[in-house]
């Protein structure tokens, strides 16, 4: 599903109007028929409600006055509450102002703070709230009486309905511009934009409907927007059956590179869910000291004993080893539980230098190659980086609270720096590819904050690496099937307890349940 920023859907509007000729009343009149069926499946019966639209002098504004004149025909309750003069009220807003109050509507103009503060004690008695204050381009905190017009809704017991995106939320990173509202519910126009699929917006958004105003397919086309939802549909797309003669030699060989004394558990986990995923073949490159434990715990996995000293941790003399095994294998995985020693760090940038085998990088593989990014450019083979904002902190020297703000333009730059795929793990996490698309998964829960759950994504984007599926599509299944599966144990089992484990064995139920569902 195609996902827009504030400046593609501007333009989209731009050359619908001008272009394409469908007039911007016909666009705002689209939108606010729409809107007012999600209103009323939403919050059902309307009758002898008390309906306030808190309404801006812009376009946001003017779907809130369509939305009023369709409920007053249908005989319900509206005022709507202007935050300014209506002669500030302009273009296609204005005809509606104007339509509206013909059939008797009521305006309240409310320009200012005290205007606003004289009305308080009414505007608390209303039953359900249209906020219809701002719009999509919205780009500075929200102040004045509008900020308190936001605070009047949050505050009120009456539910409150978003036109197009809650008031004060950026429409494109989908943090709240100093304040917004938050919505039961919101209808947006044409396509859903970021700020609705991310957090914290999602939260603010409520239950989300995306009406068709018109929006002809080939303008949609033409702007092209490089922002995605991942649907169940795309993944069944790109998920395929096996062959009826497929064996363990057609499936694909891994090569996991991981574990040190006290983390060994965390290779073993990735290359199981690998298994889980349908990597025919699996081999843990682990130091020698491990591989009796290693074995233990991962039975139907190979071992390859790497010389470690003693120690249990992999340095520069098991590089030889390595690159002699990868001569065989199909994709590589490295990083988890590696652990961060100085040899272990030089081994992990060989590697990635010499390597042309399609590689995933985790956990302490990552945390190896900070501070050395240019061993990213230099590489020869394609590789996906599945950082949490920690690590991803650690690769770009930003903070994690300015990654978290803008989880999206992080993922896209980084991605298009470096030429790599970036998984930015998280709450809906971030796939950013190199030509910089971007897509954000919907699937996962609160309930996947354990510990080895990031070793299980692992385990699981490069079993279908090995399988042969492109970088991008291995990631887009791996993360998509990887929340799927916490998501039905959230429902099975309860929403928080279950663990890492449980997700791997889920796995090839879920790919079952994706099958069955493309038939």
């Amino acid at each position: 599903m195609m996902l827009v920023t504030a400046k593609e859907m501007q333009e989209m509007d731009r050359r619908t109007i001008e272009d394409f000729g469908l007039p911007g009343l016909v666009l705002m009149e689209n939108a606010a028929r729409g809107a007012v069926a999600h209103l009323s499946d939403c919050f059902g019966d309307l009758s002898n409600k008390r309906i306030g639209i808190m309404a801006g002098p812009g376009n946001n504004g003017g779907d809130g006055f369509v939305m009023a004149r369709y409920l007053l025909c249908n005989g319900h309750r509206t005022r709507v509450y202007l935050l300014a003069s209506k002669e500030k009220v302009k273009g296609d807003a204005l005809a509606n102002l104007q339509l509206y109050e013909k059939l008797g509507g009521e305006i309240v103009e409310l320009p200012d703070g005290d205007s606003f503060d004289a009305r308080l004690s009414e505007m608390r008695h209303e039953n359900i709230w249209i906020d219809a204050l701002l719009g999509t381009g919205l780009n500075s905190d929200v102040r004045g009486h509008f900020r308190s017009a936001i605070q009047l809704m949050n505050d009120s017991p009456a539910p409150v309905f978003a036109v197009d995106i809650p008031s004060g939320l950026h429409s494109d990173t989908g943090a709240p511009l100093g304040m917004a509202v938050i919505a039961d519910a919101t209808a947006t126009f044409a396509f859903p934009k970021i700020g609705h699929t991310v957090y914290p917006g999602v939260e603010y958004t409520g239950a989300l409907k995306v009406v068709d105003i018109g929006i002809p397919p080939m303008i949609a086309a033409e702007v092209a927007p490089k922002q995605f939802l991942l649907t169940r549909e795309r993944i069944r797309t790109v998920l395929s059956p096996r062959a009826g003669d497929a064996h363990k030699g057609t499936t694909g060989h891994l090569l996991v590179v991981g574990g040190c004394p006290g983390k060994s558990g965390a290779a073993a986990m990735s290359a199981m869910s690998a298994m889980r995923a349908g990597a025919g073949l699996v081999t843990i490159g682990v130091g020698e000291t491990l591989v009796p434990i290693m074995d233990t715990m991962a039975a139907e996995c190979m071992s390859l004993p790497l010389p470690d000293s003693g120690t249990g941790l992999l340095k520069i003399d098991a590089l030889e080893k390595i690159i002699e095994f990868m001569e065989g294998i199909k994709a590589l995985a490295m990083g988890p539980g590696m652990g961060t020693d100085s040899g272990t760090g030089e081994l992990v940038r060989k590697i990635l230098s010499a390597s042309e085998v399609p590689m995933v990088i985790d956990a302490d593989g990552l945390n190896n190659i900070a501070g050395h990014m240019n061993v990213l450019k230099n590489r020869k083979g394609p590789v996906i980086l599945t950082p949490h904002p920690g690590e991803m902190s650690r690769l770009n020297g930003k903070s994690v609270e300015e990654i978290q703000k803008d989880r999206i333009g992080t993922a896209r730059e980084f991605a298009e720096q470096y030429n790599v795929h970036l998984v930015l793990k998280g709450a809906k996490t971030v796939i950013a590819h190199p030509d910089g698309r971007l897509f954000i998964n919907p699937t996962g829960n609160p309930g996947m904050a354990s510990g080895g759950m990031g070793d299980v994504l692992t385990g699981l984007i490069a079993g279908f690496l090995a399988q042969g599926y492109a970088p991008e599509d291995a990631a887009h299944i791996g993360v998509y099937l990887h929340g799927a599966a916490a998501d039905f144990l959230s429902d099975a089992m309860g929403p928080f307890g279950y663990i890492a484990g449980d997700v791997m064995e889920s796995v090839p139920a879920e790919i079952k349940r994706m099958f069955a569902t493309s038939r």
